[in-house]
């Protein structure tokens, strides 16, 4: 297979500013499955976020595991905070355990030194006043004191794993709002910009007919025959979608 080029800072930056429900809804159009992040909420309203993903795993604990794995800025954490930077969010699979923190105050210190895009998870955090004024967005299932080595502990980075139900493989778009956050997958994230743009024209044009007629959406939305009609109408073009 090919190696695809990395999503441009120019591309982020635009996803950025696209709701995730539009981005749901262009991948519906596509054919994809939905990659709503289940669980992972802001810890802070307001703040957006868009990176390519690096990805980092949890495994449940067990004494022979934590004898094997590496140790000080070996271990597999550290390794994946390395890889982060401004255009990057780093995702962890923790499981969709939310009772215990895949970390808080000095490890995600780094984070903030890295002035990384954002932070998500299936797991807890703690020392979440500490984190929100690193001022990176973050999104976790949970916050929590409790440590989390005697649950689990960071075994593996930049494969494709699952956070929230959702597959995510290392250079994924990962984009966030107020509503929680979606995974734009790489091979189709300029697609999916483009689906995204089309609707959020069709819904305009929706809205303020509705705005005018005072009538239940269900005569334009979902998009049908009418909504087609109507749009061509409005703009003089073609229906997108």
């Amino acid at each position: 297979m090919t190696e695809l080029p990395p999503i441009s800072d120019e591309t982020l930056e635009v996803l950025r500013q696209i709701p995730t429900q539009t981005i749901i809804d262009a991948l519906w159009v596509k054919g994809w499955p939905m990659s709503f992040i289940e669980g992972a909420k802001p810890l802070q309203r307001g703040q957006r976020m868009a990176g390519r993903a690096v990805t980092l795993r949890f495994v449940p604990h067990r004494p022979d595991l934590a004898a094997d794995k590496p140790k000080g800025a070996q271990s597999a954490e550290y390794v994946a905070y390395e890889l982060c930077g401004p255009g990057e969010a780093l995702v962890i699979d923790a499981m969709g355990w939310q009772f215990s923190s895949v970390g808080g105050d000095i490890k995600f210190l780094r984070l903030k030194q890295r002035n990384i895009g954002g932070l998500v998870t299936d797991g807890a955090v703690r020392d979440t006043v500490a984190l929100r004024e690193y001022g990176f967005p973050v999104y976790s299932a949970n916050s929590t004191a409790k440590q989390g080595p005697a649950e689990f502990w960071p075994w593996q980075v930049n494969d494709a794993i699952q956070c929230g139900g959702v597959l995510v493989r290392p250079g994924d778009a990962v984009v966030g709002d107020d509503d929680g956050v979606v995974v734009a997958p790489r091979a189709v994230v300029d697609e999916v910009i483009s689906i995204a743009h089309q609707r959020e024209d069709v819904e305009a044009v929706i809205k303020e007919q509705l705005a005018v007629e005072q009538c239940s959406p269900g005569k334009y939305y979902p998009f049908n025959d009418r909504t087609w009609k109507l749009y061509e109408e409005k703009t003089g073009k073609k229906p997108p979608i």
